[in-house]
């Protein structure tokens, strides 16, 4: 009975946009990097690519990144996603294959509009351990993911200003 508690998962998902005044070519360029994936995640999350790629590798279906994060009080984590799909100038999508989370699908969606680009994210996630995961997600997991994207909505003001 306590493990099958345990194997229900709940799915969260959070959706934002951010309207960005560069062309459709150089947001591609930039947020299909991994490399760039740093710049714009908070610094205490220590967050490093440790995969090997130089500033020329562009995005593939099948392309493994992995990194190095500490979401939680400096502990050091290993994350692995998988580029599963990728569209050139429209969208990709990672998925986690190694971490913290039962289940992390990231869509990221890109459109020209007048006077640049509008970003859109949709992120489908779920934390293991049935209800242990969704009280964490209720106290903790939520905050940090929200705290997370409101830095990078900051962070990509500051890069390419705001449309």
């Amino acid at each position: 009975m306590i493990y099958a508690l345990l194997c229900i998962v709940k799915t969260y998902a959070l959706v934002t946009e951010q309207a960005i005044p560069i062309s459709l070519a150089e947001a591609w360029d930039f947020f299909s990097s991994p490399l760039n994936l740093a710049r714009i995640t908070p610094k205490e999350m220590d967050f490093i690519v440790t995969s090997t790629y130089n500033g020329d590798t562009k995005m593939y279906p099948g392309m493994i990144i992995t990194y190095k994060v500490s979401p939680v009080l400096g502990i050091k984590m290993d994350w692995m996603t998988e580029i599963t799909h990728v569209k050139e100038g429209e969208y990709f999508v990672d998925e986690q294959r190694f971490g913290p989370y039962a289940l992390w699908h990231h869509q990221h969606h890109f459109k020209e509009v007048e006077g640049g680009v509008l970003m859109r994210d949709i992120l489908n996630y779920a934390i293991p351990l049935g209800p242990l995961g969704q009280f964490a997600n209720l106290v903790f997991v939520k905050g940090q993911i929200d705290k997370i994207f409101s830095f990078r909505e900051k962070a990509i003001i500051e890069l390419f200003g705001k449309l």
